[in-house]
């Protein structure tokens, strides 16, 4: 899984994002009117809801991503912000479909739309938010990206299905999760990153180093999400602690605490995950059997292998500052608490 470096704990705070902020800001402000804009409809609806989620915040992280490869292959035309853009939309569409399968109620601390539109109004519009992603692609018309990014596409959806199939399944191994998590949220960091080489016509070396950078930063990120949701701050999270707990999720703690604990600790596994028979107590319960066998601790030390194989990925490219803030970004994702 490769060498775990110890990232400065300090770099992990929000202010560790200012360096790719500061770099993308001019072009940020560009996608923010082309987001606005391709959010029109003579469907009242779908304004409506989309305005809600996008107002509800979020670190637009992928966009910005997709940005500092162009910026660091050393991009010098305009569609990189049309990519940004559309894998913006691509995001925004996965989080409708993912509140929609996991009953989800809260997202950035704001009732999800799910919750305030229903599931159909909700898995639509997302389906409308993917198809302004590809028309705003095809204007781009760069093959190479309208490939990496609908690959993308095709890959979330199988990671969500995957995900549903694993549901309540405490037989799934590490390996079938990080399976998983490679499809449903690696996928876009990995396609952002590689957009920028792409759309740049840079070599296949660093198409692939990109790639790879992308690749292992999502799995660090989702990691991350996994123990944060058991050992995290509600209010910095914007949902509720457990919530994954609740929907009966497996995830990389419940995995380790399933498979290193005793025959009475995995029954209450098959009792809460399984079943779905919950009683007061028994997220306090897993927590502390999370805590007895290490499994959050595990789980973060995964989080920081994938995201030493991302630094490392960076290596060929030269000291610029498109390179140290993209560094600064897996601090971050390592060490964030929301």
């Amino acid at each position: 899984m490769g060498q775990v470096i110890a990232f400065d704990a300090g770099r992990g705070s929000p202010e560790s994002l200012k360096p790719l902020l500061d770099l993308v800001a001019t072009d940020m402000e560009a996608i923010n009117r082309i987001i606005l804009d391709k959010h029109v409809s003579d469907v009242e609806l779908i304004p409506e809801l989309a305005h809600h989620l996008i107002d509800s915040g979020g670190k637009r992280l992928r966009p910005m991503l997709a940005l500092a490869a162009c910026k660091l292959c050393g991009y010098s035309g305009t569609g990189h912000i049309r990519v940004a853009s559309a894998i913006e939309f691509m995001h925004t569409a996965t989080l409708l479909h993912d509140d929609v399968v996991d009953e989800s109620g809260l997202r950035r601390g704001k009732q999800t739309a799910r919750m305030l539109w229903g599931n159909q109004a909700s898995v639509l519009v997302g389906d409308f938010l993917l198809g302004q992603a590809f028309r705003t692609l095809v204007d781009v018309g760069s093959l190479p990206v309208l490939r990496i990014l609908s690959n993308a596409a095709a890959v979330i959806a199988e990671g969500e299905v995957m995900q549903l199939a694993a549901a309540n399944n405490t037989t799934t191994t590490e390996d079938d999760y990080l399976a998983i998590i490679n499809a449903k949220t690696a996928a876009l960091f990995s396609a952002a990153a590689e957009v920028g080489a792409a759309i740049s016509n840079r070599p296949a070396a660093e198409q692939a180093a990109l790639k790879s950078y992308g690749r292992n930063l999502g799995l660090a990120f989702q990691l991350v999400d996994d123990a944060l949701d058991y050992s995290g701050d509600s209010a910095s999270l914007g949902k509720a602690i457990g919530d994954d707990f609740r929907e009966g999720k497996i995830t990389l703690p419940v995995i380790l605490s399933f498979r290193r604990g005793s025959e009475e600790e995995r029954q209450f596994w098959k009792r809460t995950i399984a079943d779905g028979d919950l009683k007061d107590g028994d997220l306090e319960h897993a927590v502390a059997l999370m805590k007895q066998h290490k499994a959050l601790e595990a789980t973060m030390e995964r989080a920081r292998s994938y995201g030493a194989i991302a630094h490392d990925a960076l290596a060929i490219f030269p000291n610029r500052p498109e390179k140290s803030a993209m560094q600064d970004v897996i601090a971050f994702c390592v060490h964030r608490t929301h």
